[in-house]
């Protein structure tokens, strides 16, 4: 198996029990955070559009979502 073809595996495999992880009611503090930094470390983003969880997130959130303009 070529270099490329197992880090390939490796990526997917890691990907896919993340997403366990991730998806298990009593995932910690630090096991969300695991997957965060790979998702940023892929360079994976979400937006908030329409109809997705990051517009839900938004709307919950307990303060106006706007950024302040720094004049």
């Amino acid at each position: 198996m070529s270099m490329q073809k197992m880090m390939g595996e490796l990526h997917k495999e890691l990907a896919n029990k993340l997403l366990e992880v991730v998806r298990d009611p009593e995932a910690k503090a630090g096991d969300l955070n695991v997957a965060r930094q790979f998702l940023k470390d892929n360079e994976i983003t979400a937006l908030p559009a329409d109809s997705n969880v990051m517009r839900e997130i938004l709307e919950g959130l307990p303060f106006d979502a706007t950024v302040d303009q720094v004049q």
